[in-house]
């Protein structure tokens, strides 16, 4: 059973602000500071400001900068990356107004590389058919953002929390978000449980690769926004849509947890991949050929492996040079180094990972949820910009972008708004269910990699969806690691519930047993809800219905 509230002690404590808004990623920080003029804001993070996914984004930041390239061209090139499932109306809003929201990050402080005549070094990346990627410290774009927002956070007046665990969404008698639940560990004040009342919240809680057993992303990124929304009542969309990035270093056989990314901009510059026995066998699969839409290049990789037997495949970037290397790829090198791999000197060996979710709370134009007063920006967002696959470095721009209409639009949505603590908040779920045993993370990470990966067929879903439904849950503890255990096995099971439904191969979602794509039956979004059955009925369960996608599609 999915829980529709989490079990945790009453709050001890409560604080009241007029908007609440949860992570500190680029998409957290931007909505913080451009909330503020609109009423008083506390941001909450998960551990420290700078530990979610943006400090780790290596490639950049993809925006039409260069004289030779247009909005309408980068709107191109994410439409067929997203194959036939992107909203053309959150793509535009991107990429006519991302320009202008990379211009005002450098206002910000935040320093990009620049290229020998001072303007702005730009890359290209797989999908791209422009040099559109503005990068910073050659392969460190994520840290300096992350800076540069954090030092303009200290002089806004946002009230920071940190080391804080979301636990559920708290909800006026009219079904209005009001607040939160959250858990603040030993290192923040006030500790413990307790609550916060908002006139608003937003949710910017980053990713949910931790369902995996080996991801690029960090140990925070649990997947606790998407499950509260679930409990909360709030739309999910296109969940199945699980972004495996194609080179990730390999460290060997069962490797787990976070895993060391080899940035695409590294092929960008002119990198190949090749098989053990050294051939290139991207060229002639794809007119890119390295530089296809990641959910090609990872097809491209796993298949390999499977003909030839083989652990990994091989990037190799030796002609860069070791100037090069130290210049423009400072970080990754350093991580191979680090791993006794020398890329001036060696292939670097690669295989596919848990990346990005293309899918998670459903949002329009304005990160508006189902649920009223709740907003969600950045990754655990879906606001229909990726569509099946992320293009490469949209993903920050699309933080940076919908963080800011959300801004945009809260004075005339809580015009209306009672303020917090105005009216009564009420547990966002009549039924808490049990918490599992912390250490089923590990056989949810298990389950998912072995049925729920980059190959997808029915009869390793249905055995995913009875192996979840069959996991212990009650008896655990309150504590963090149970909470991320139930978030873990909340948000797996919505996955495996799409792919499920899903029968047919589009973007980073392939289903072995129907391999082709099918926009006759299959050109629409998956819409997951967690709903009780009946009145007075505490158990819940997961519904996932279709919904044709608008357009004529790519």
């Amino acid at each position: 059973m999915i829980p529709s509230a989490l079990t945790a002690p009453e709050p001890g404590w409560t604080a009241r602000t007029d908007i609440v808004v949860v992570g500190s990623g680029i998409a957290g920080l931007v909505a913080a500071l451009r909330c503020r003029p609109h009423g008083r804001v506390l941001l909450v993070t998960k551990a420290l400001l700078d530990a979610g996914s943006t400090r780790w984004a290596q490639g950049g930041i993809a925006a039409a900068l260069a004289p030779d390239d247009t909005p309408g061209e980068h709107l191109a090139d994410t439409l067929v990356a997203g194959v036939g499932l992107c909203d053309e109306d959150a793509v535009r809003a991107l990429v006519t107004e991302g320009p202008d929201a990379v211009r005002d990050l450098i206002d910000l402080g935040a320093a990009f590389d620049r290229a020998d005549g001072g303007t702005i070094a730009l890359t290209r990346e797989g999908g791209h058919r422009r040099r559109r990627i503005a990068h910073a410290g050659g392969d460190a774009t994520g840290a300096e953002i992350s800076r540069a927002l954090l030092a303009a956070l200290k002089d806004s007046g946002v009230e920071v929390i940190e080391h804080a665990l979301v636990l559920d969404l708290l909800k006026d008698p009219d079904g209005r978000a009001a607040g939160i639940t959250l858990h603040v560990m030993g290192e923040g004040q006030p500790a413990g449980v307790g609550a916060v009342r908002a006139r608003a919240v937003v949710l910017a809680t980053g990713g949910l690769g931790q369902v995996f057993s080996a991801t690029t992303n960090p140990e925070v990124s649990t997947g606790d926004g998407v499950a509260l929304a679930l409990r909360a009542g709030a739309e999910v969309t296109d969940l199945e849509f699980v972004q495996f990035h194609p080179t990730v270093l390999w460290l060997g056989e069962g490797a787990r947890g976070q895993q060391p990314l080899i940035s695409e901009a590294v092929r960008g510059e002119g990198a190949h991949l090749t098989d053990l026995a050294g051939e290139r066998f991207m060229v002639g699969r794809h007119e890119l050929a390295e530089l296809a839409p990641r959910d090609i290049v990872a097809k491209g990789i796993t298949n390999r492996m499977r003909q030839t037997g083989a652990a990994c495949m091989l990037l190799d970037g030796r002609h860069f040079g070791a100037a090069m290397w130290e210049a423009r790829f400072p970080t990754i090198l350093a991580a191979c180094r680090h791993h006794g791999i020398d890329p001036v000197t060696e292939p670097i060996p690669v295989v596919p990972a848990a990346h990005y979710a293309s899918g998670g709370v459903r949002t329009d134009l304005h990160g508006r949820t189902s649920v009223p007063g709740l907003y969600a920006c950045g990754e655990v967002a879906c606001t229909g910009v990726h569509g099946a696959n992320r293009l490469a470095s949209n993903s920050l721009l699309e933080g940076l972008v919908f963080a800011a209409r959300i801004a945009d639009a809260l004075p005339g949505d809580l015009a209306d708004a009672p303020g917090p603590g105005e009216a009564a908040a009420v547990p966002s779920g009549p039924g808490a269910g049990g918490l599992p045993d912390p250490a089923r993370r590990a056989d949810v990470q298990r389950i998912m990699t072995g049925h729920a990966g980059v190959l997808r067929r029915a009869d390793g879903l249905a055995a995913a969806a009875r192996e979840l439904a069959a996991l212990p849950g009650a008896g655990a503890a309150p504590g963090v690691a149970a909470w991320e255990a139930a978030n873990l096995h909340t948000v797996a099971s919505a996955i495996v519930a799409a792919a499920r439904r899903r029968e047919e191969t589009r973007g980073s979602h392939w289903r072995e047993d129907f391999p082709e794509r099918s926009d006759a039956d299959w050109r629409g979004h998956l819409v997951t809800r967690l709903v009780r059955p009946g009145t007075g009925n505490d158990r819940t369960e997961l519904v996932t219905t279709y919904e044709p996608a608008k357009g004529t599609g790519a």
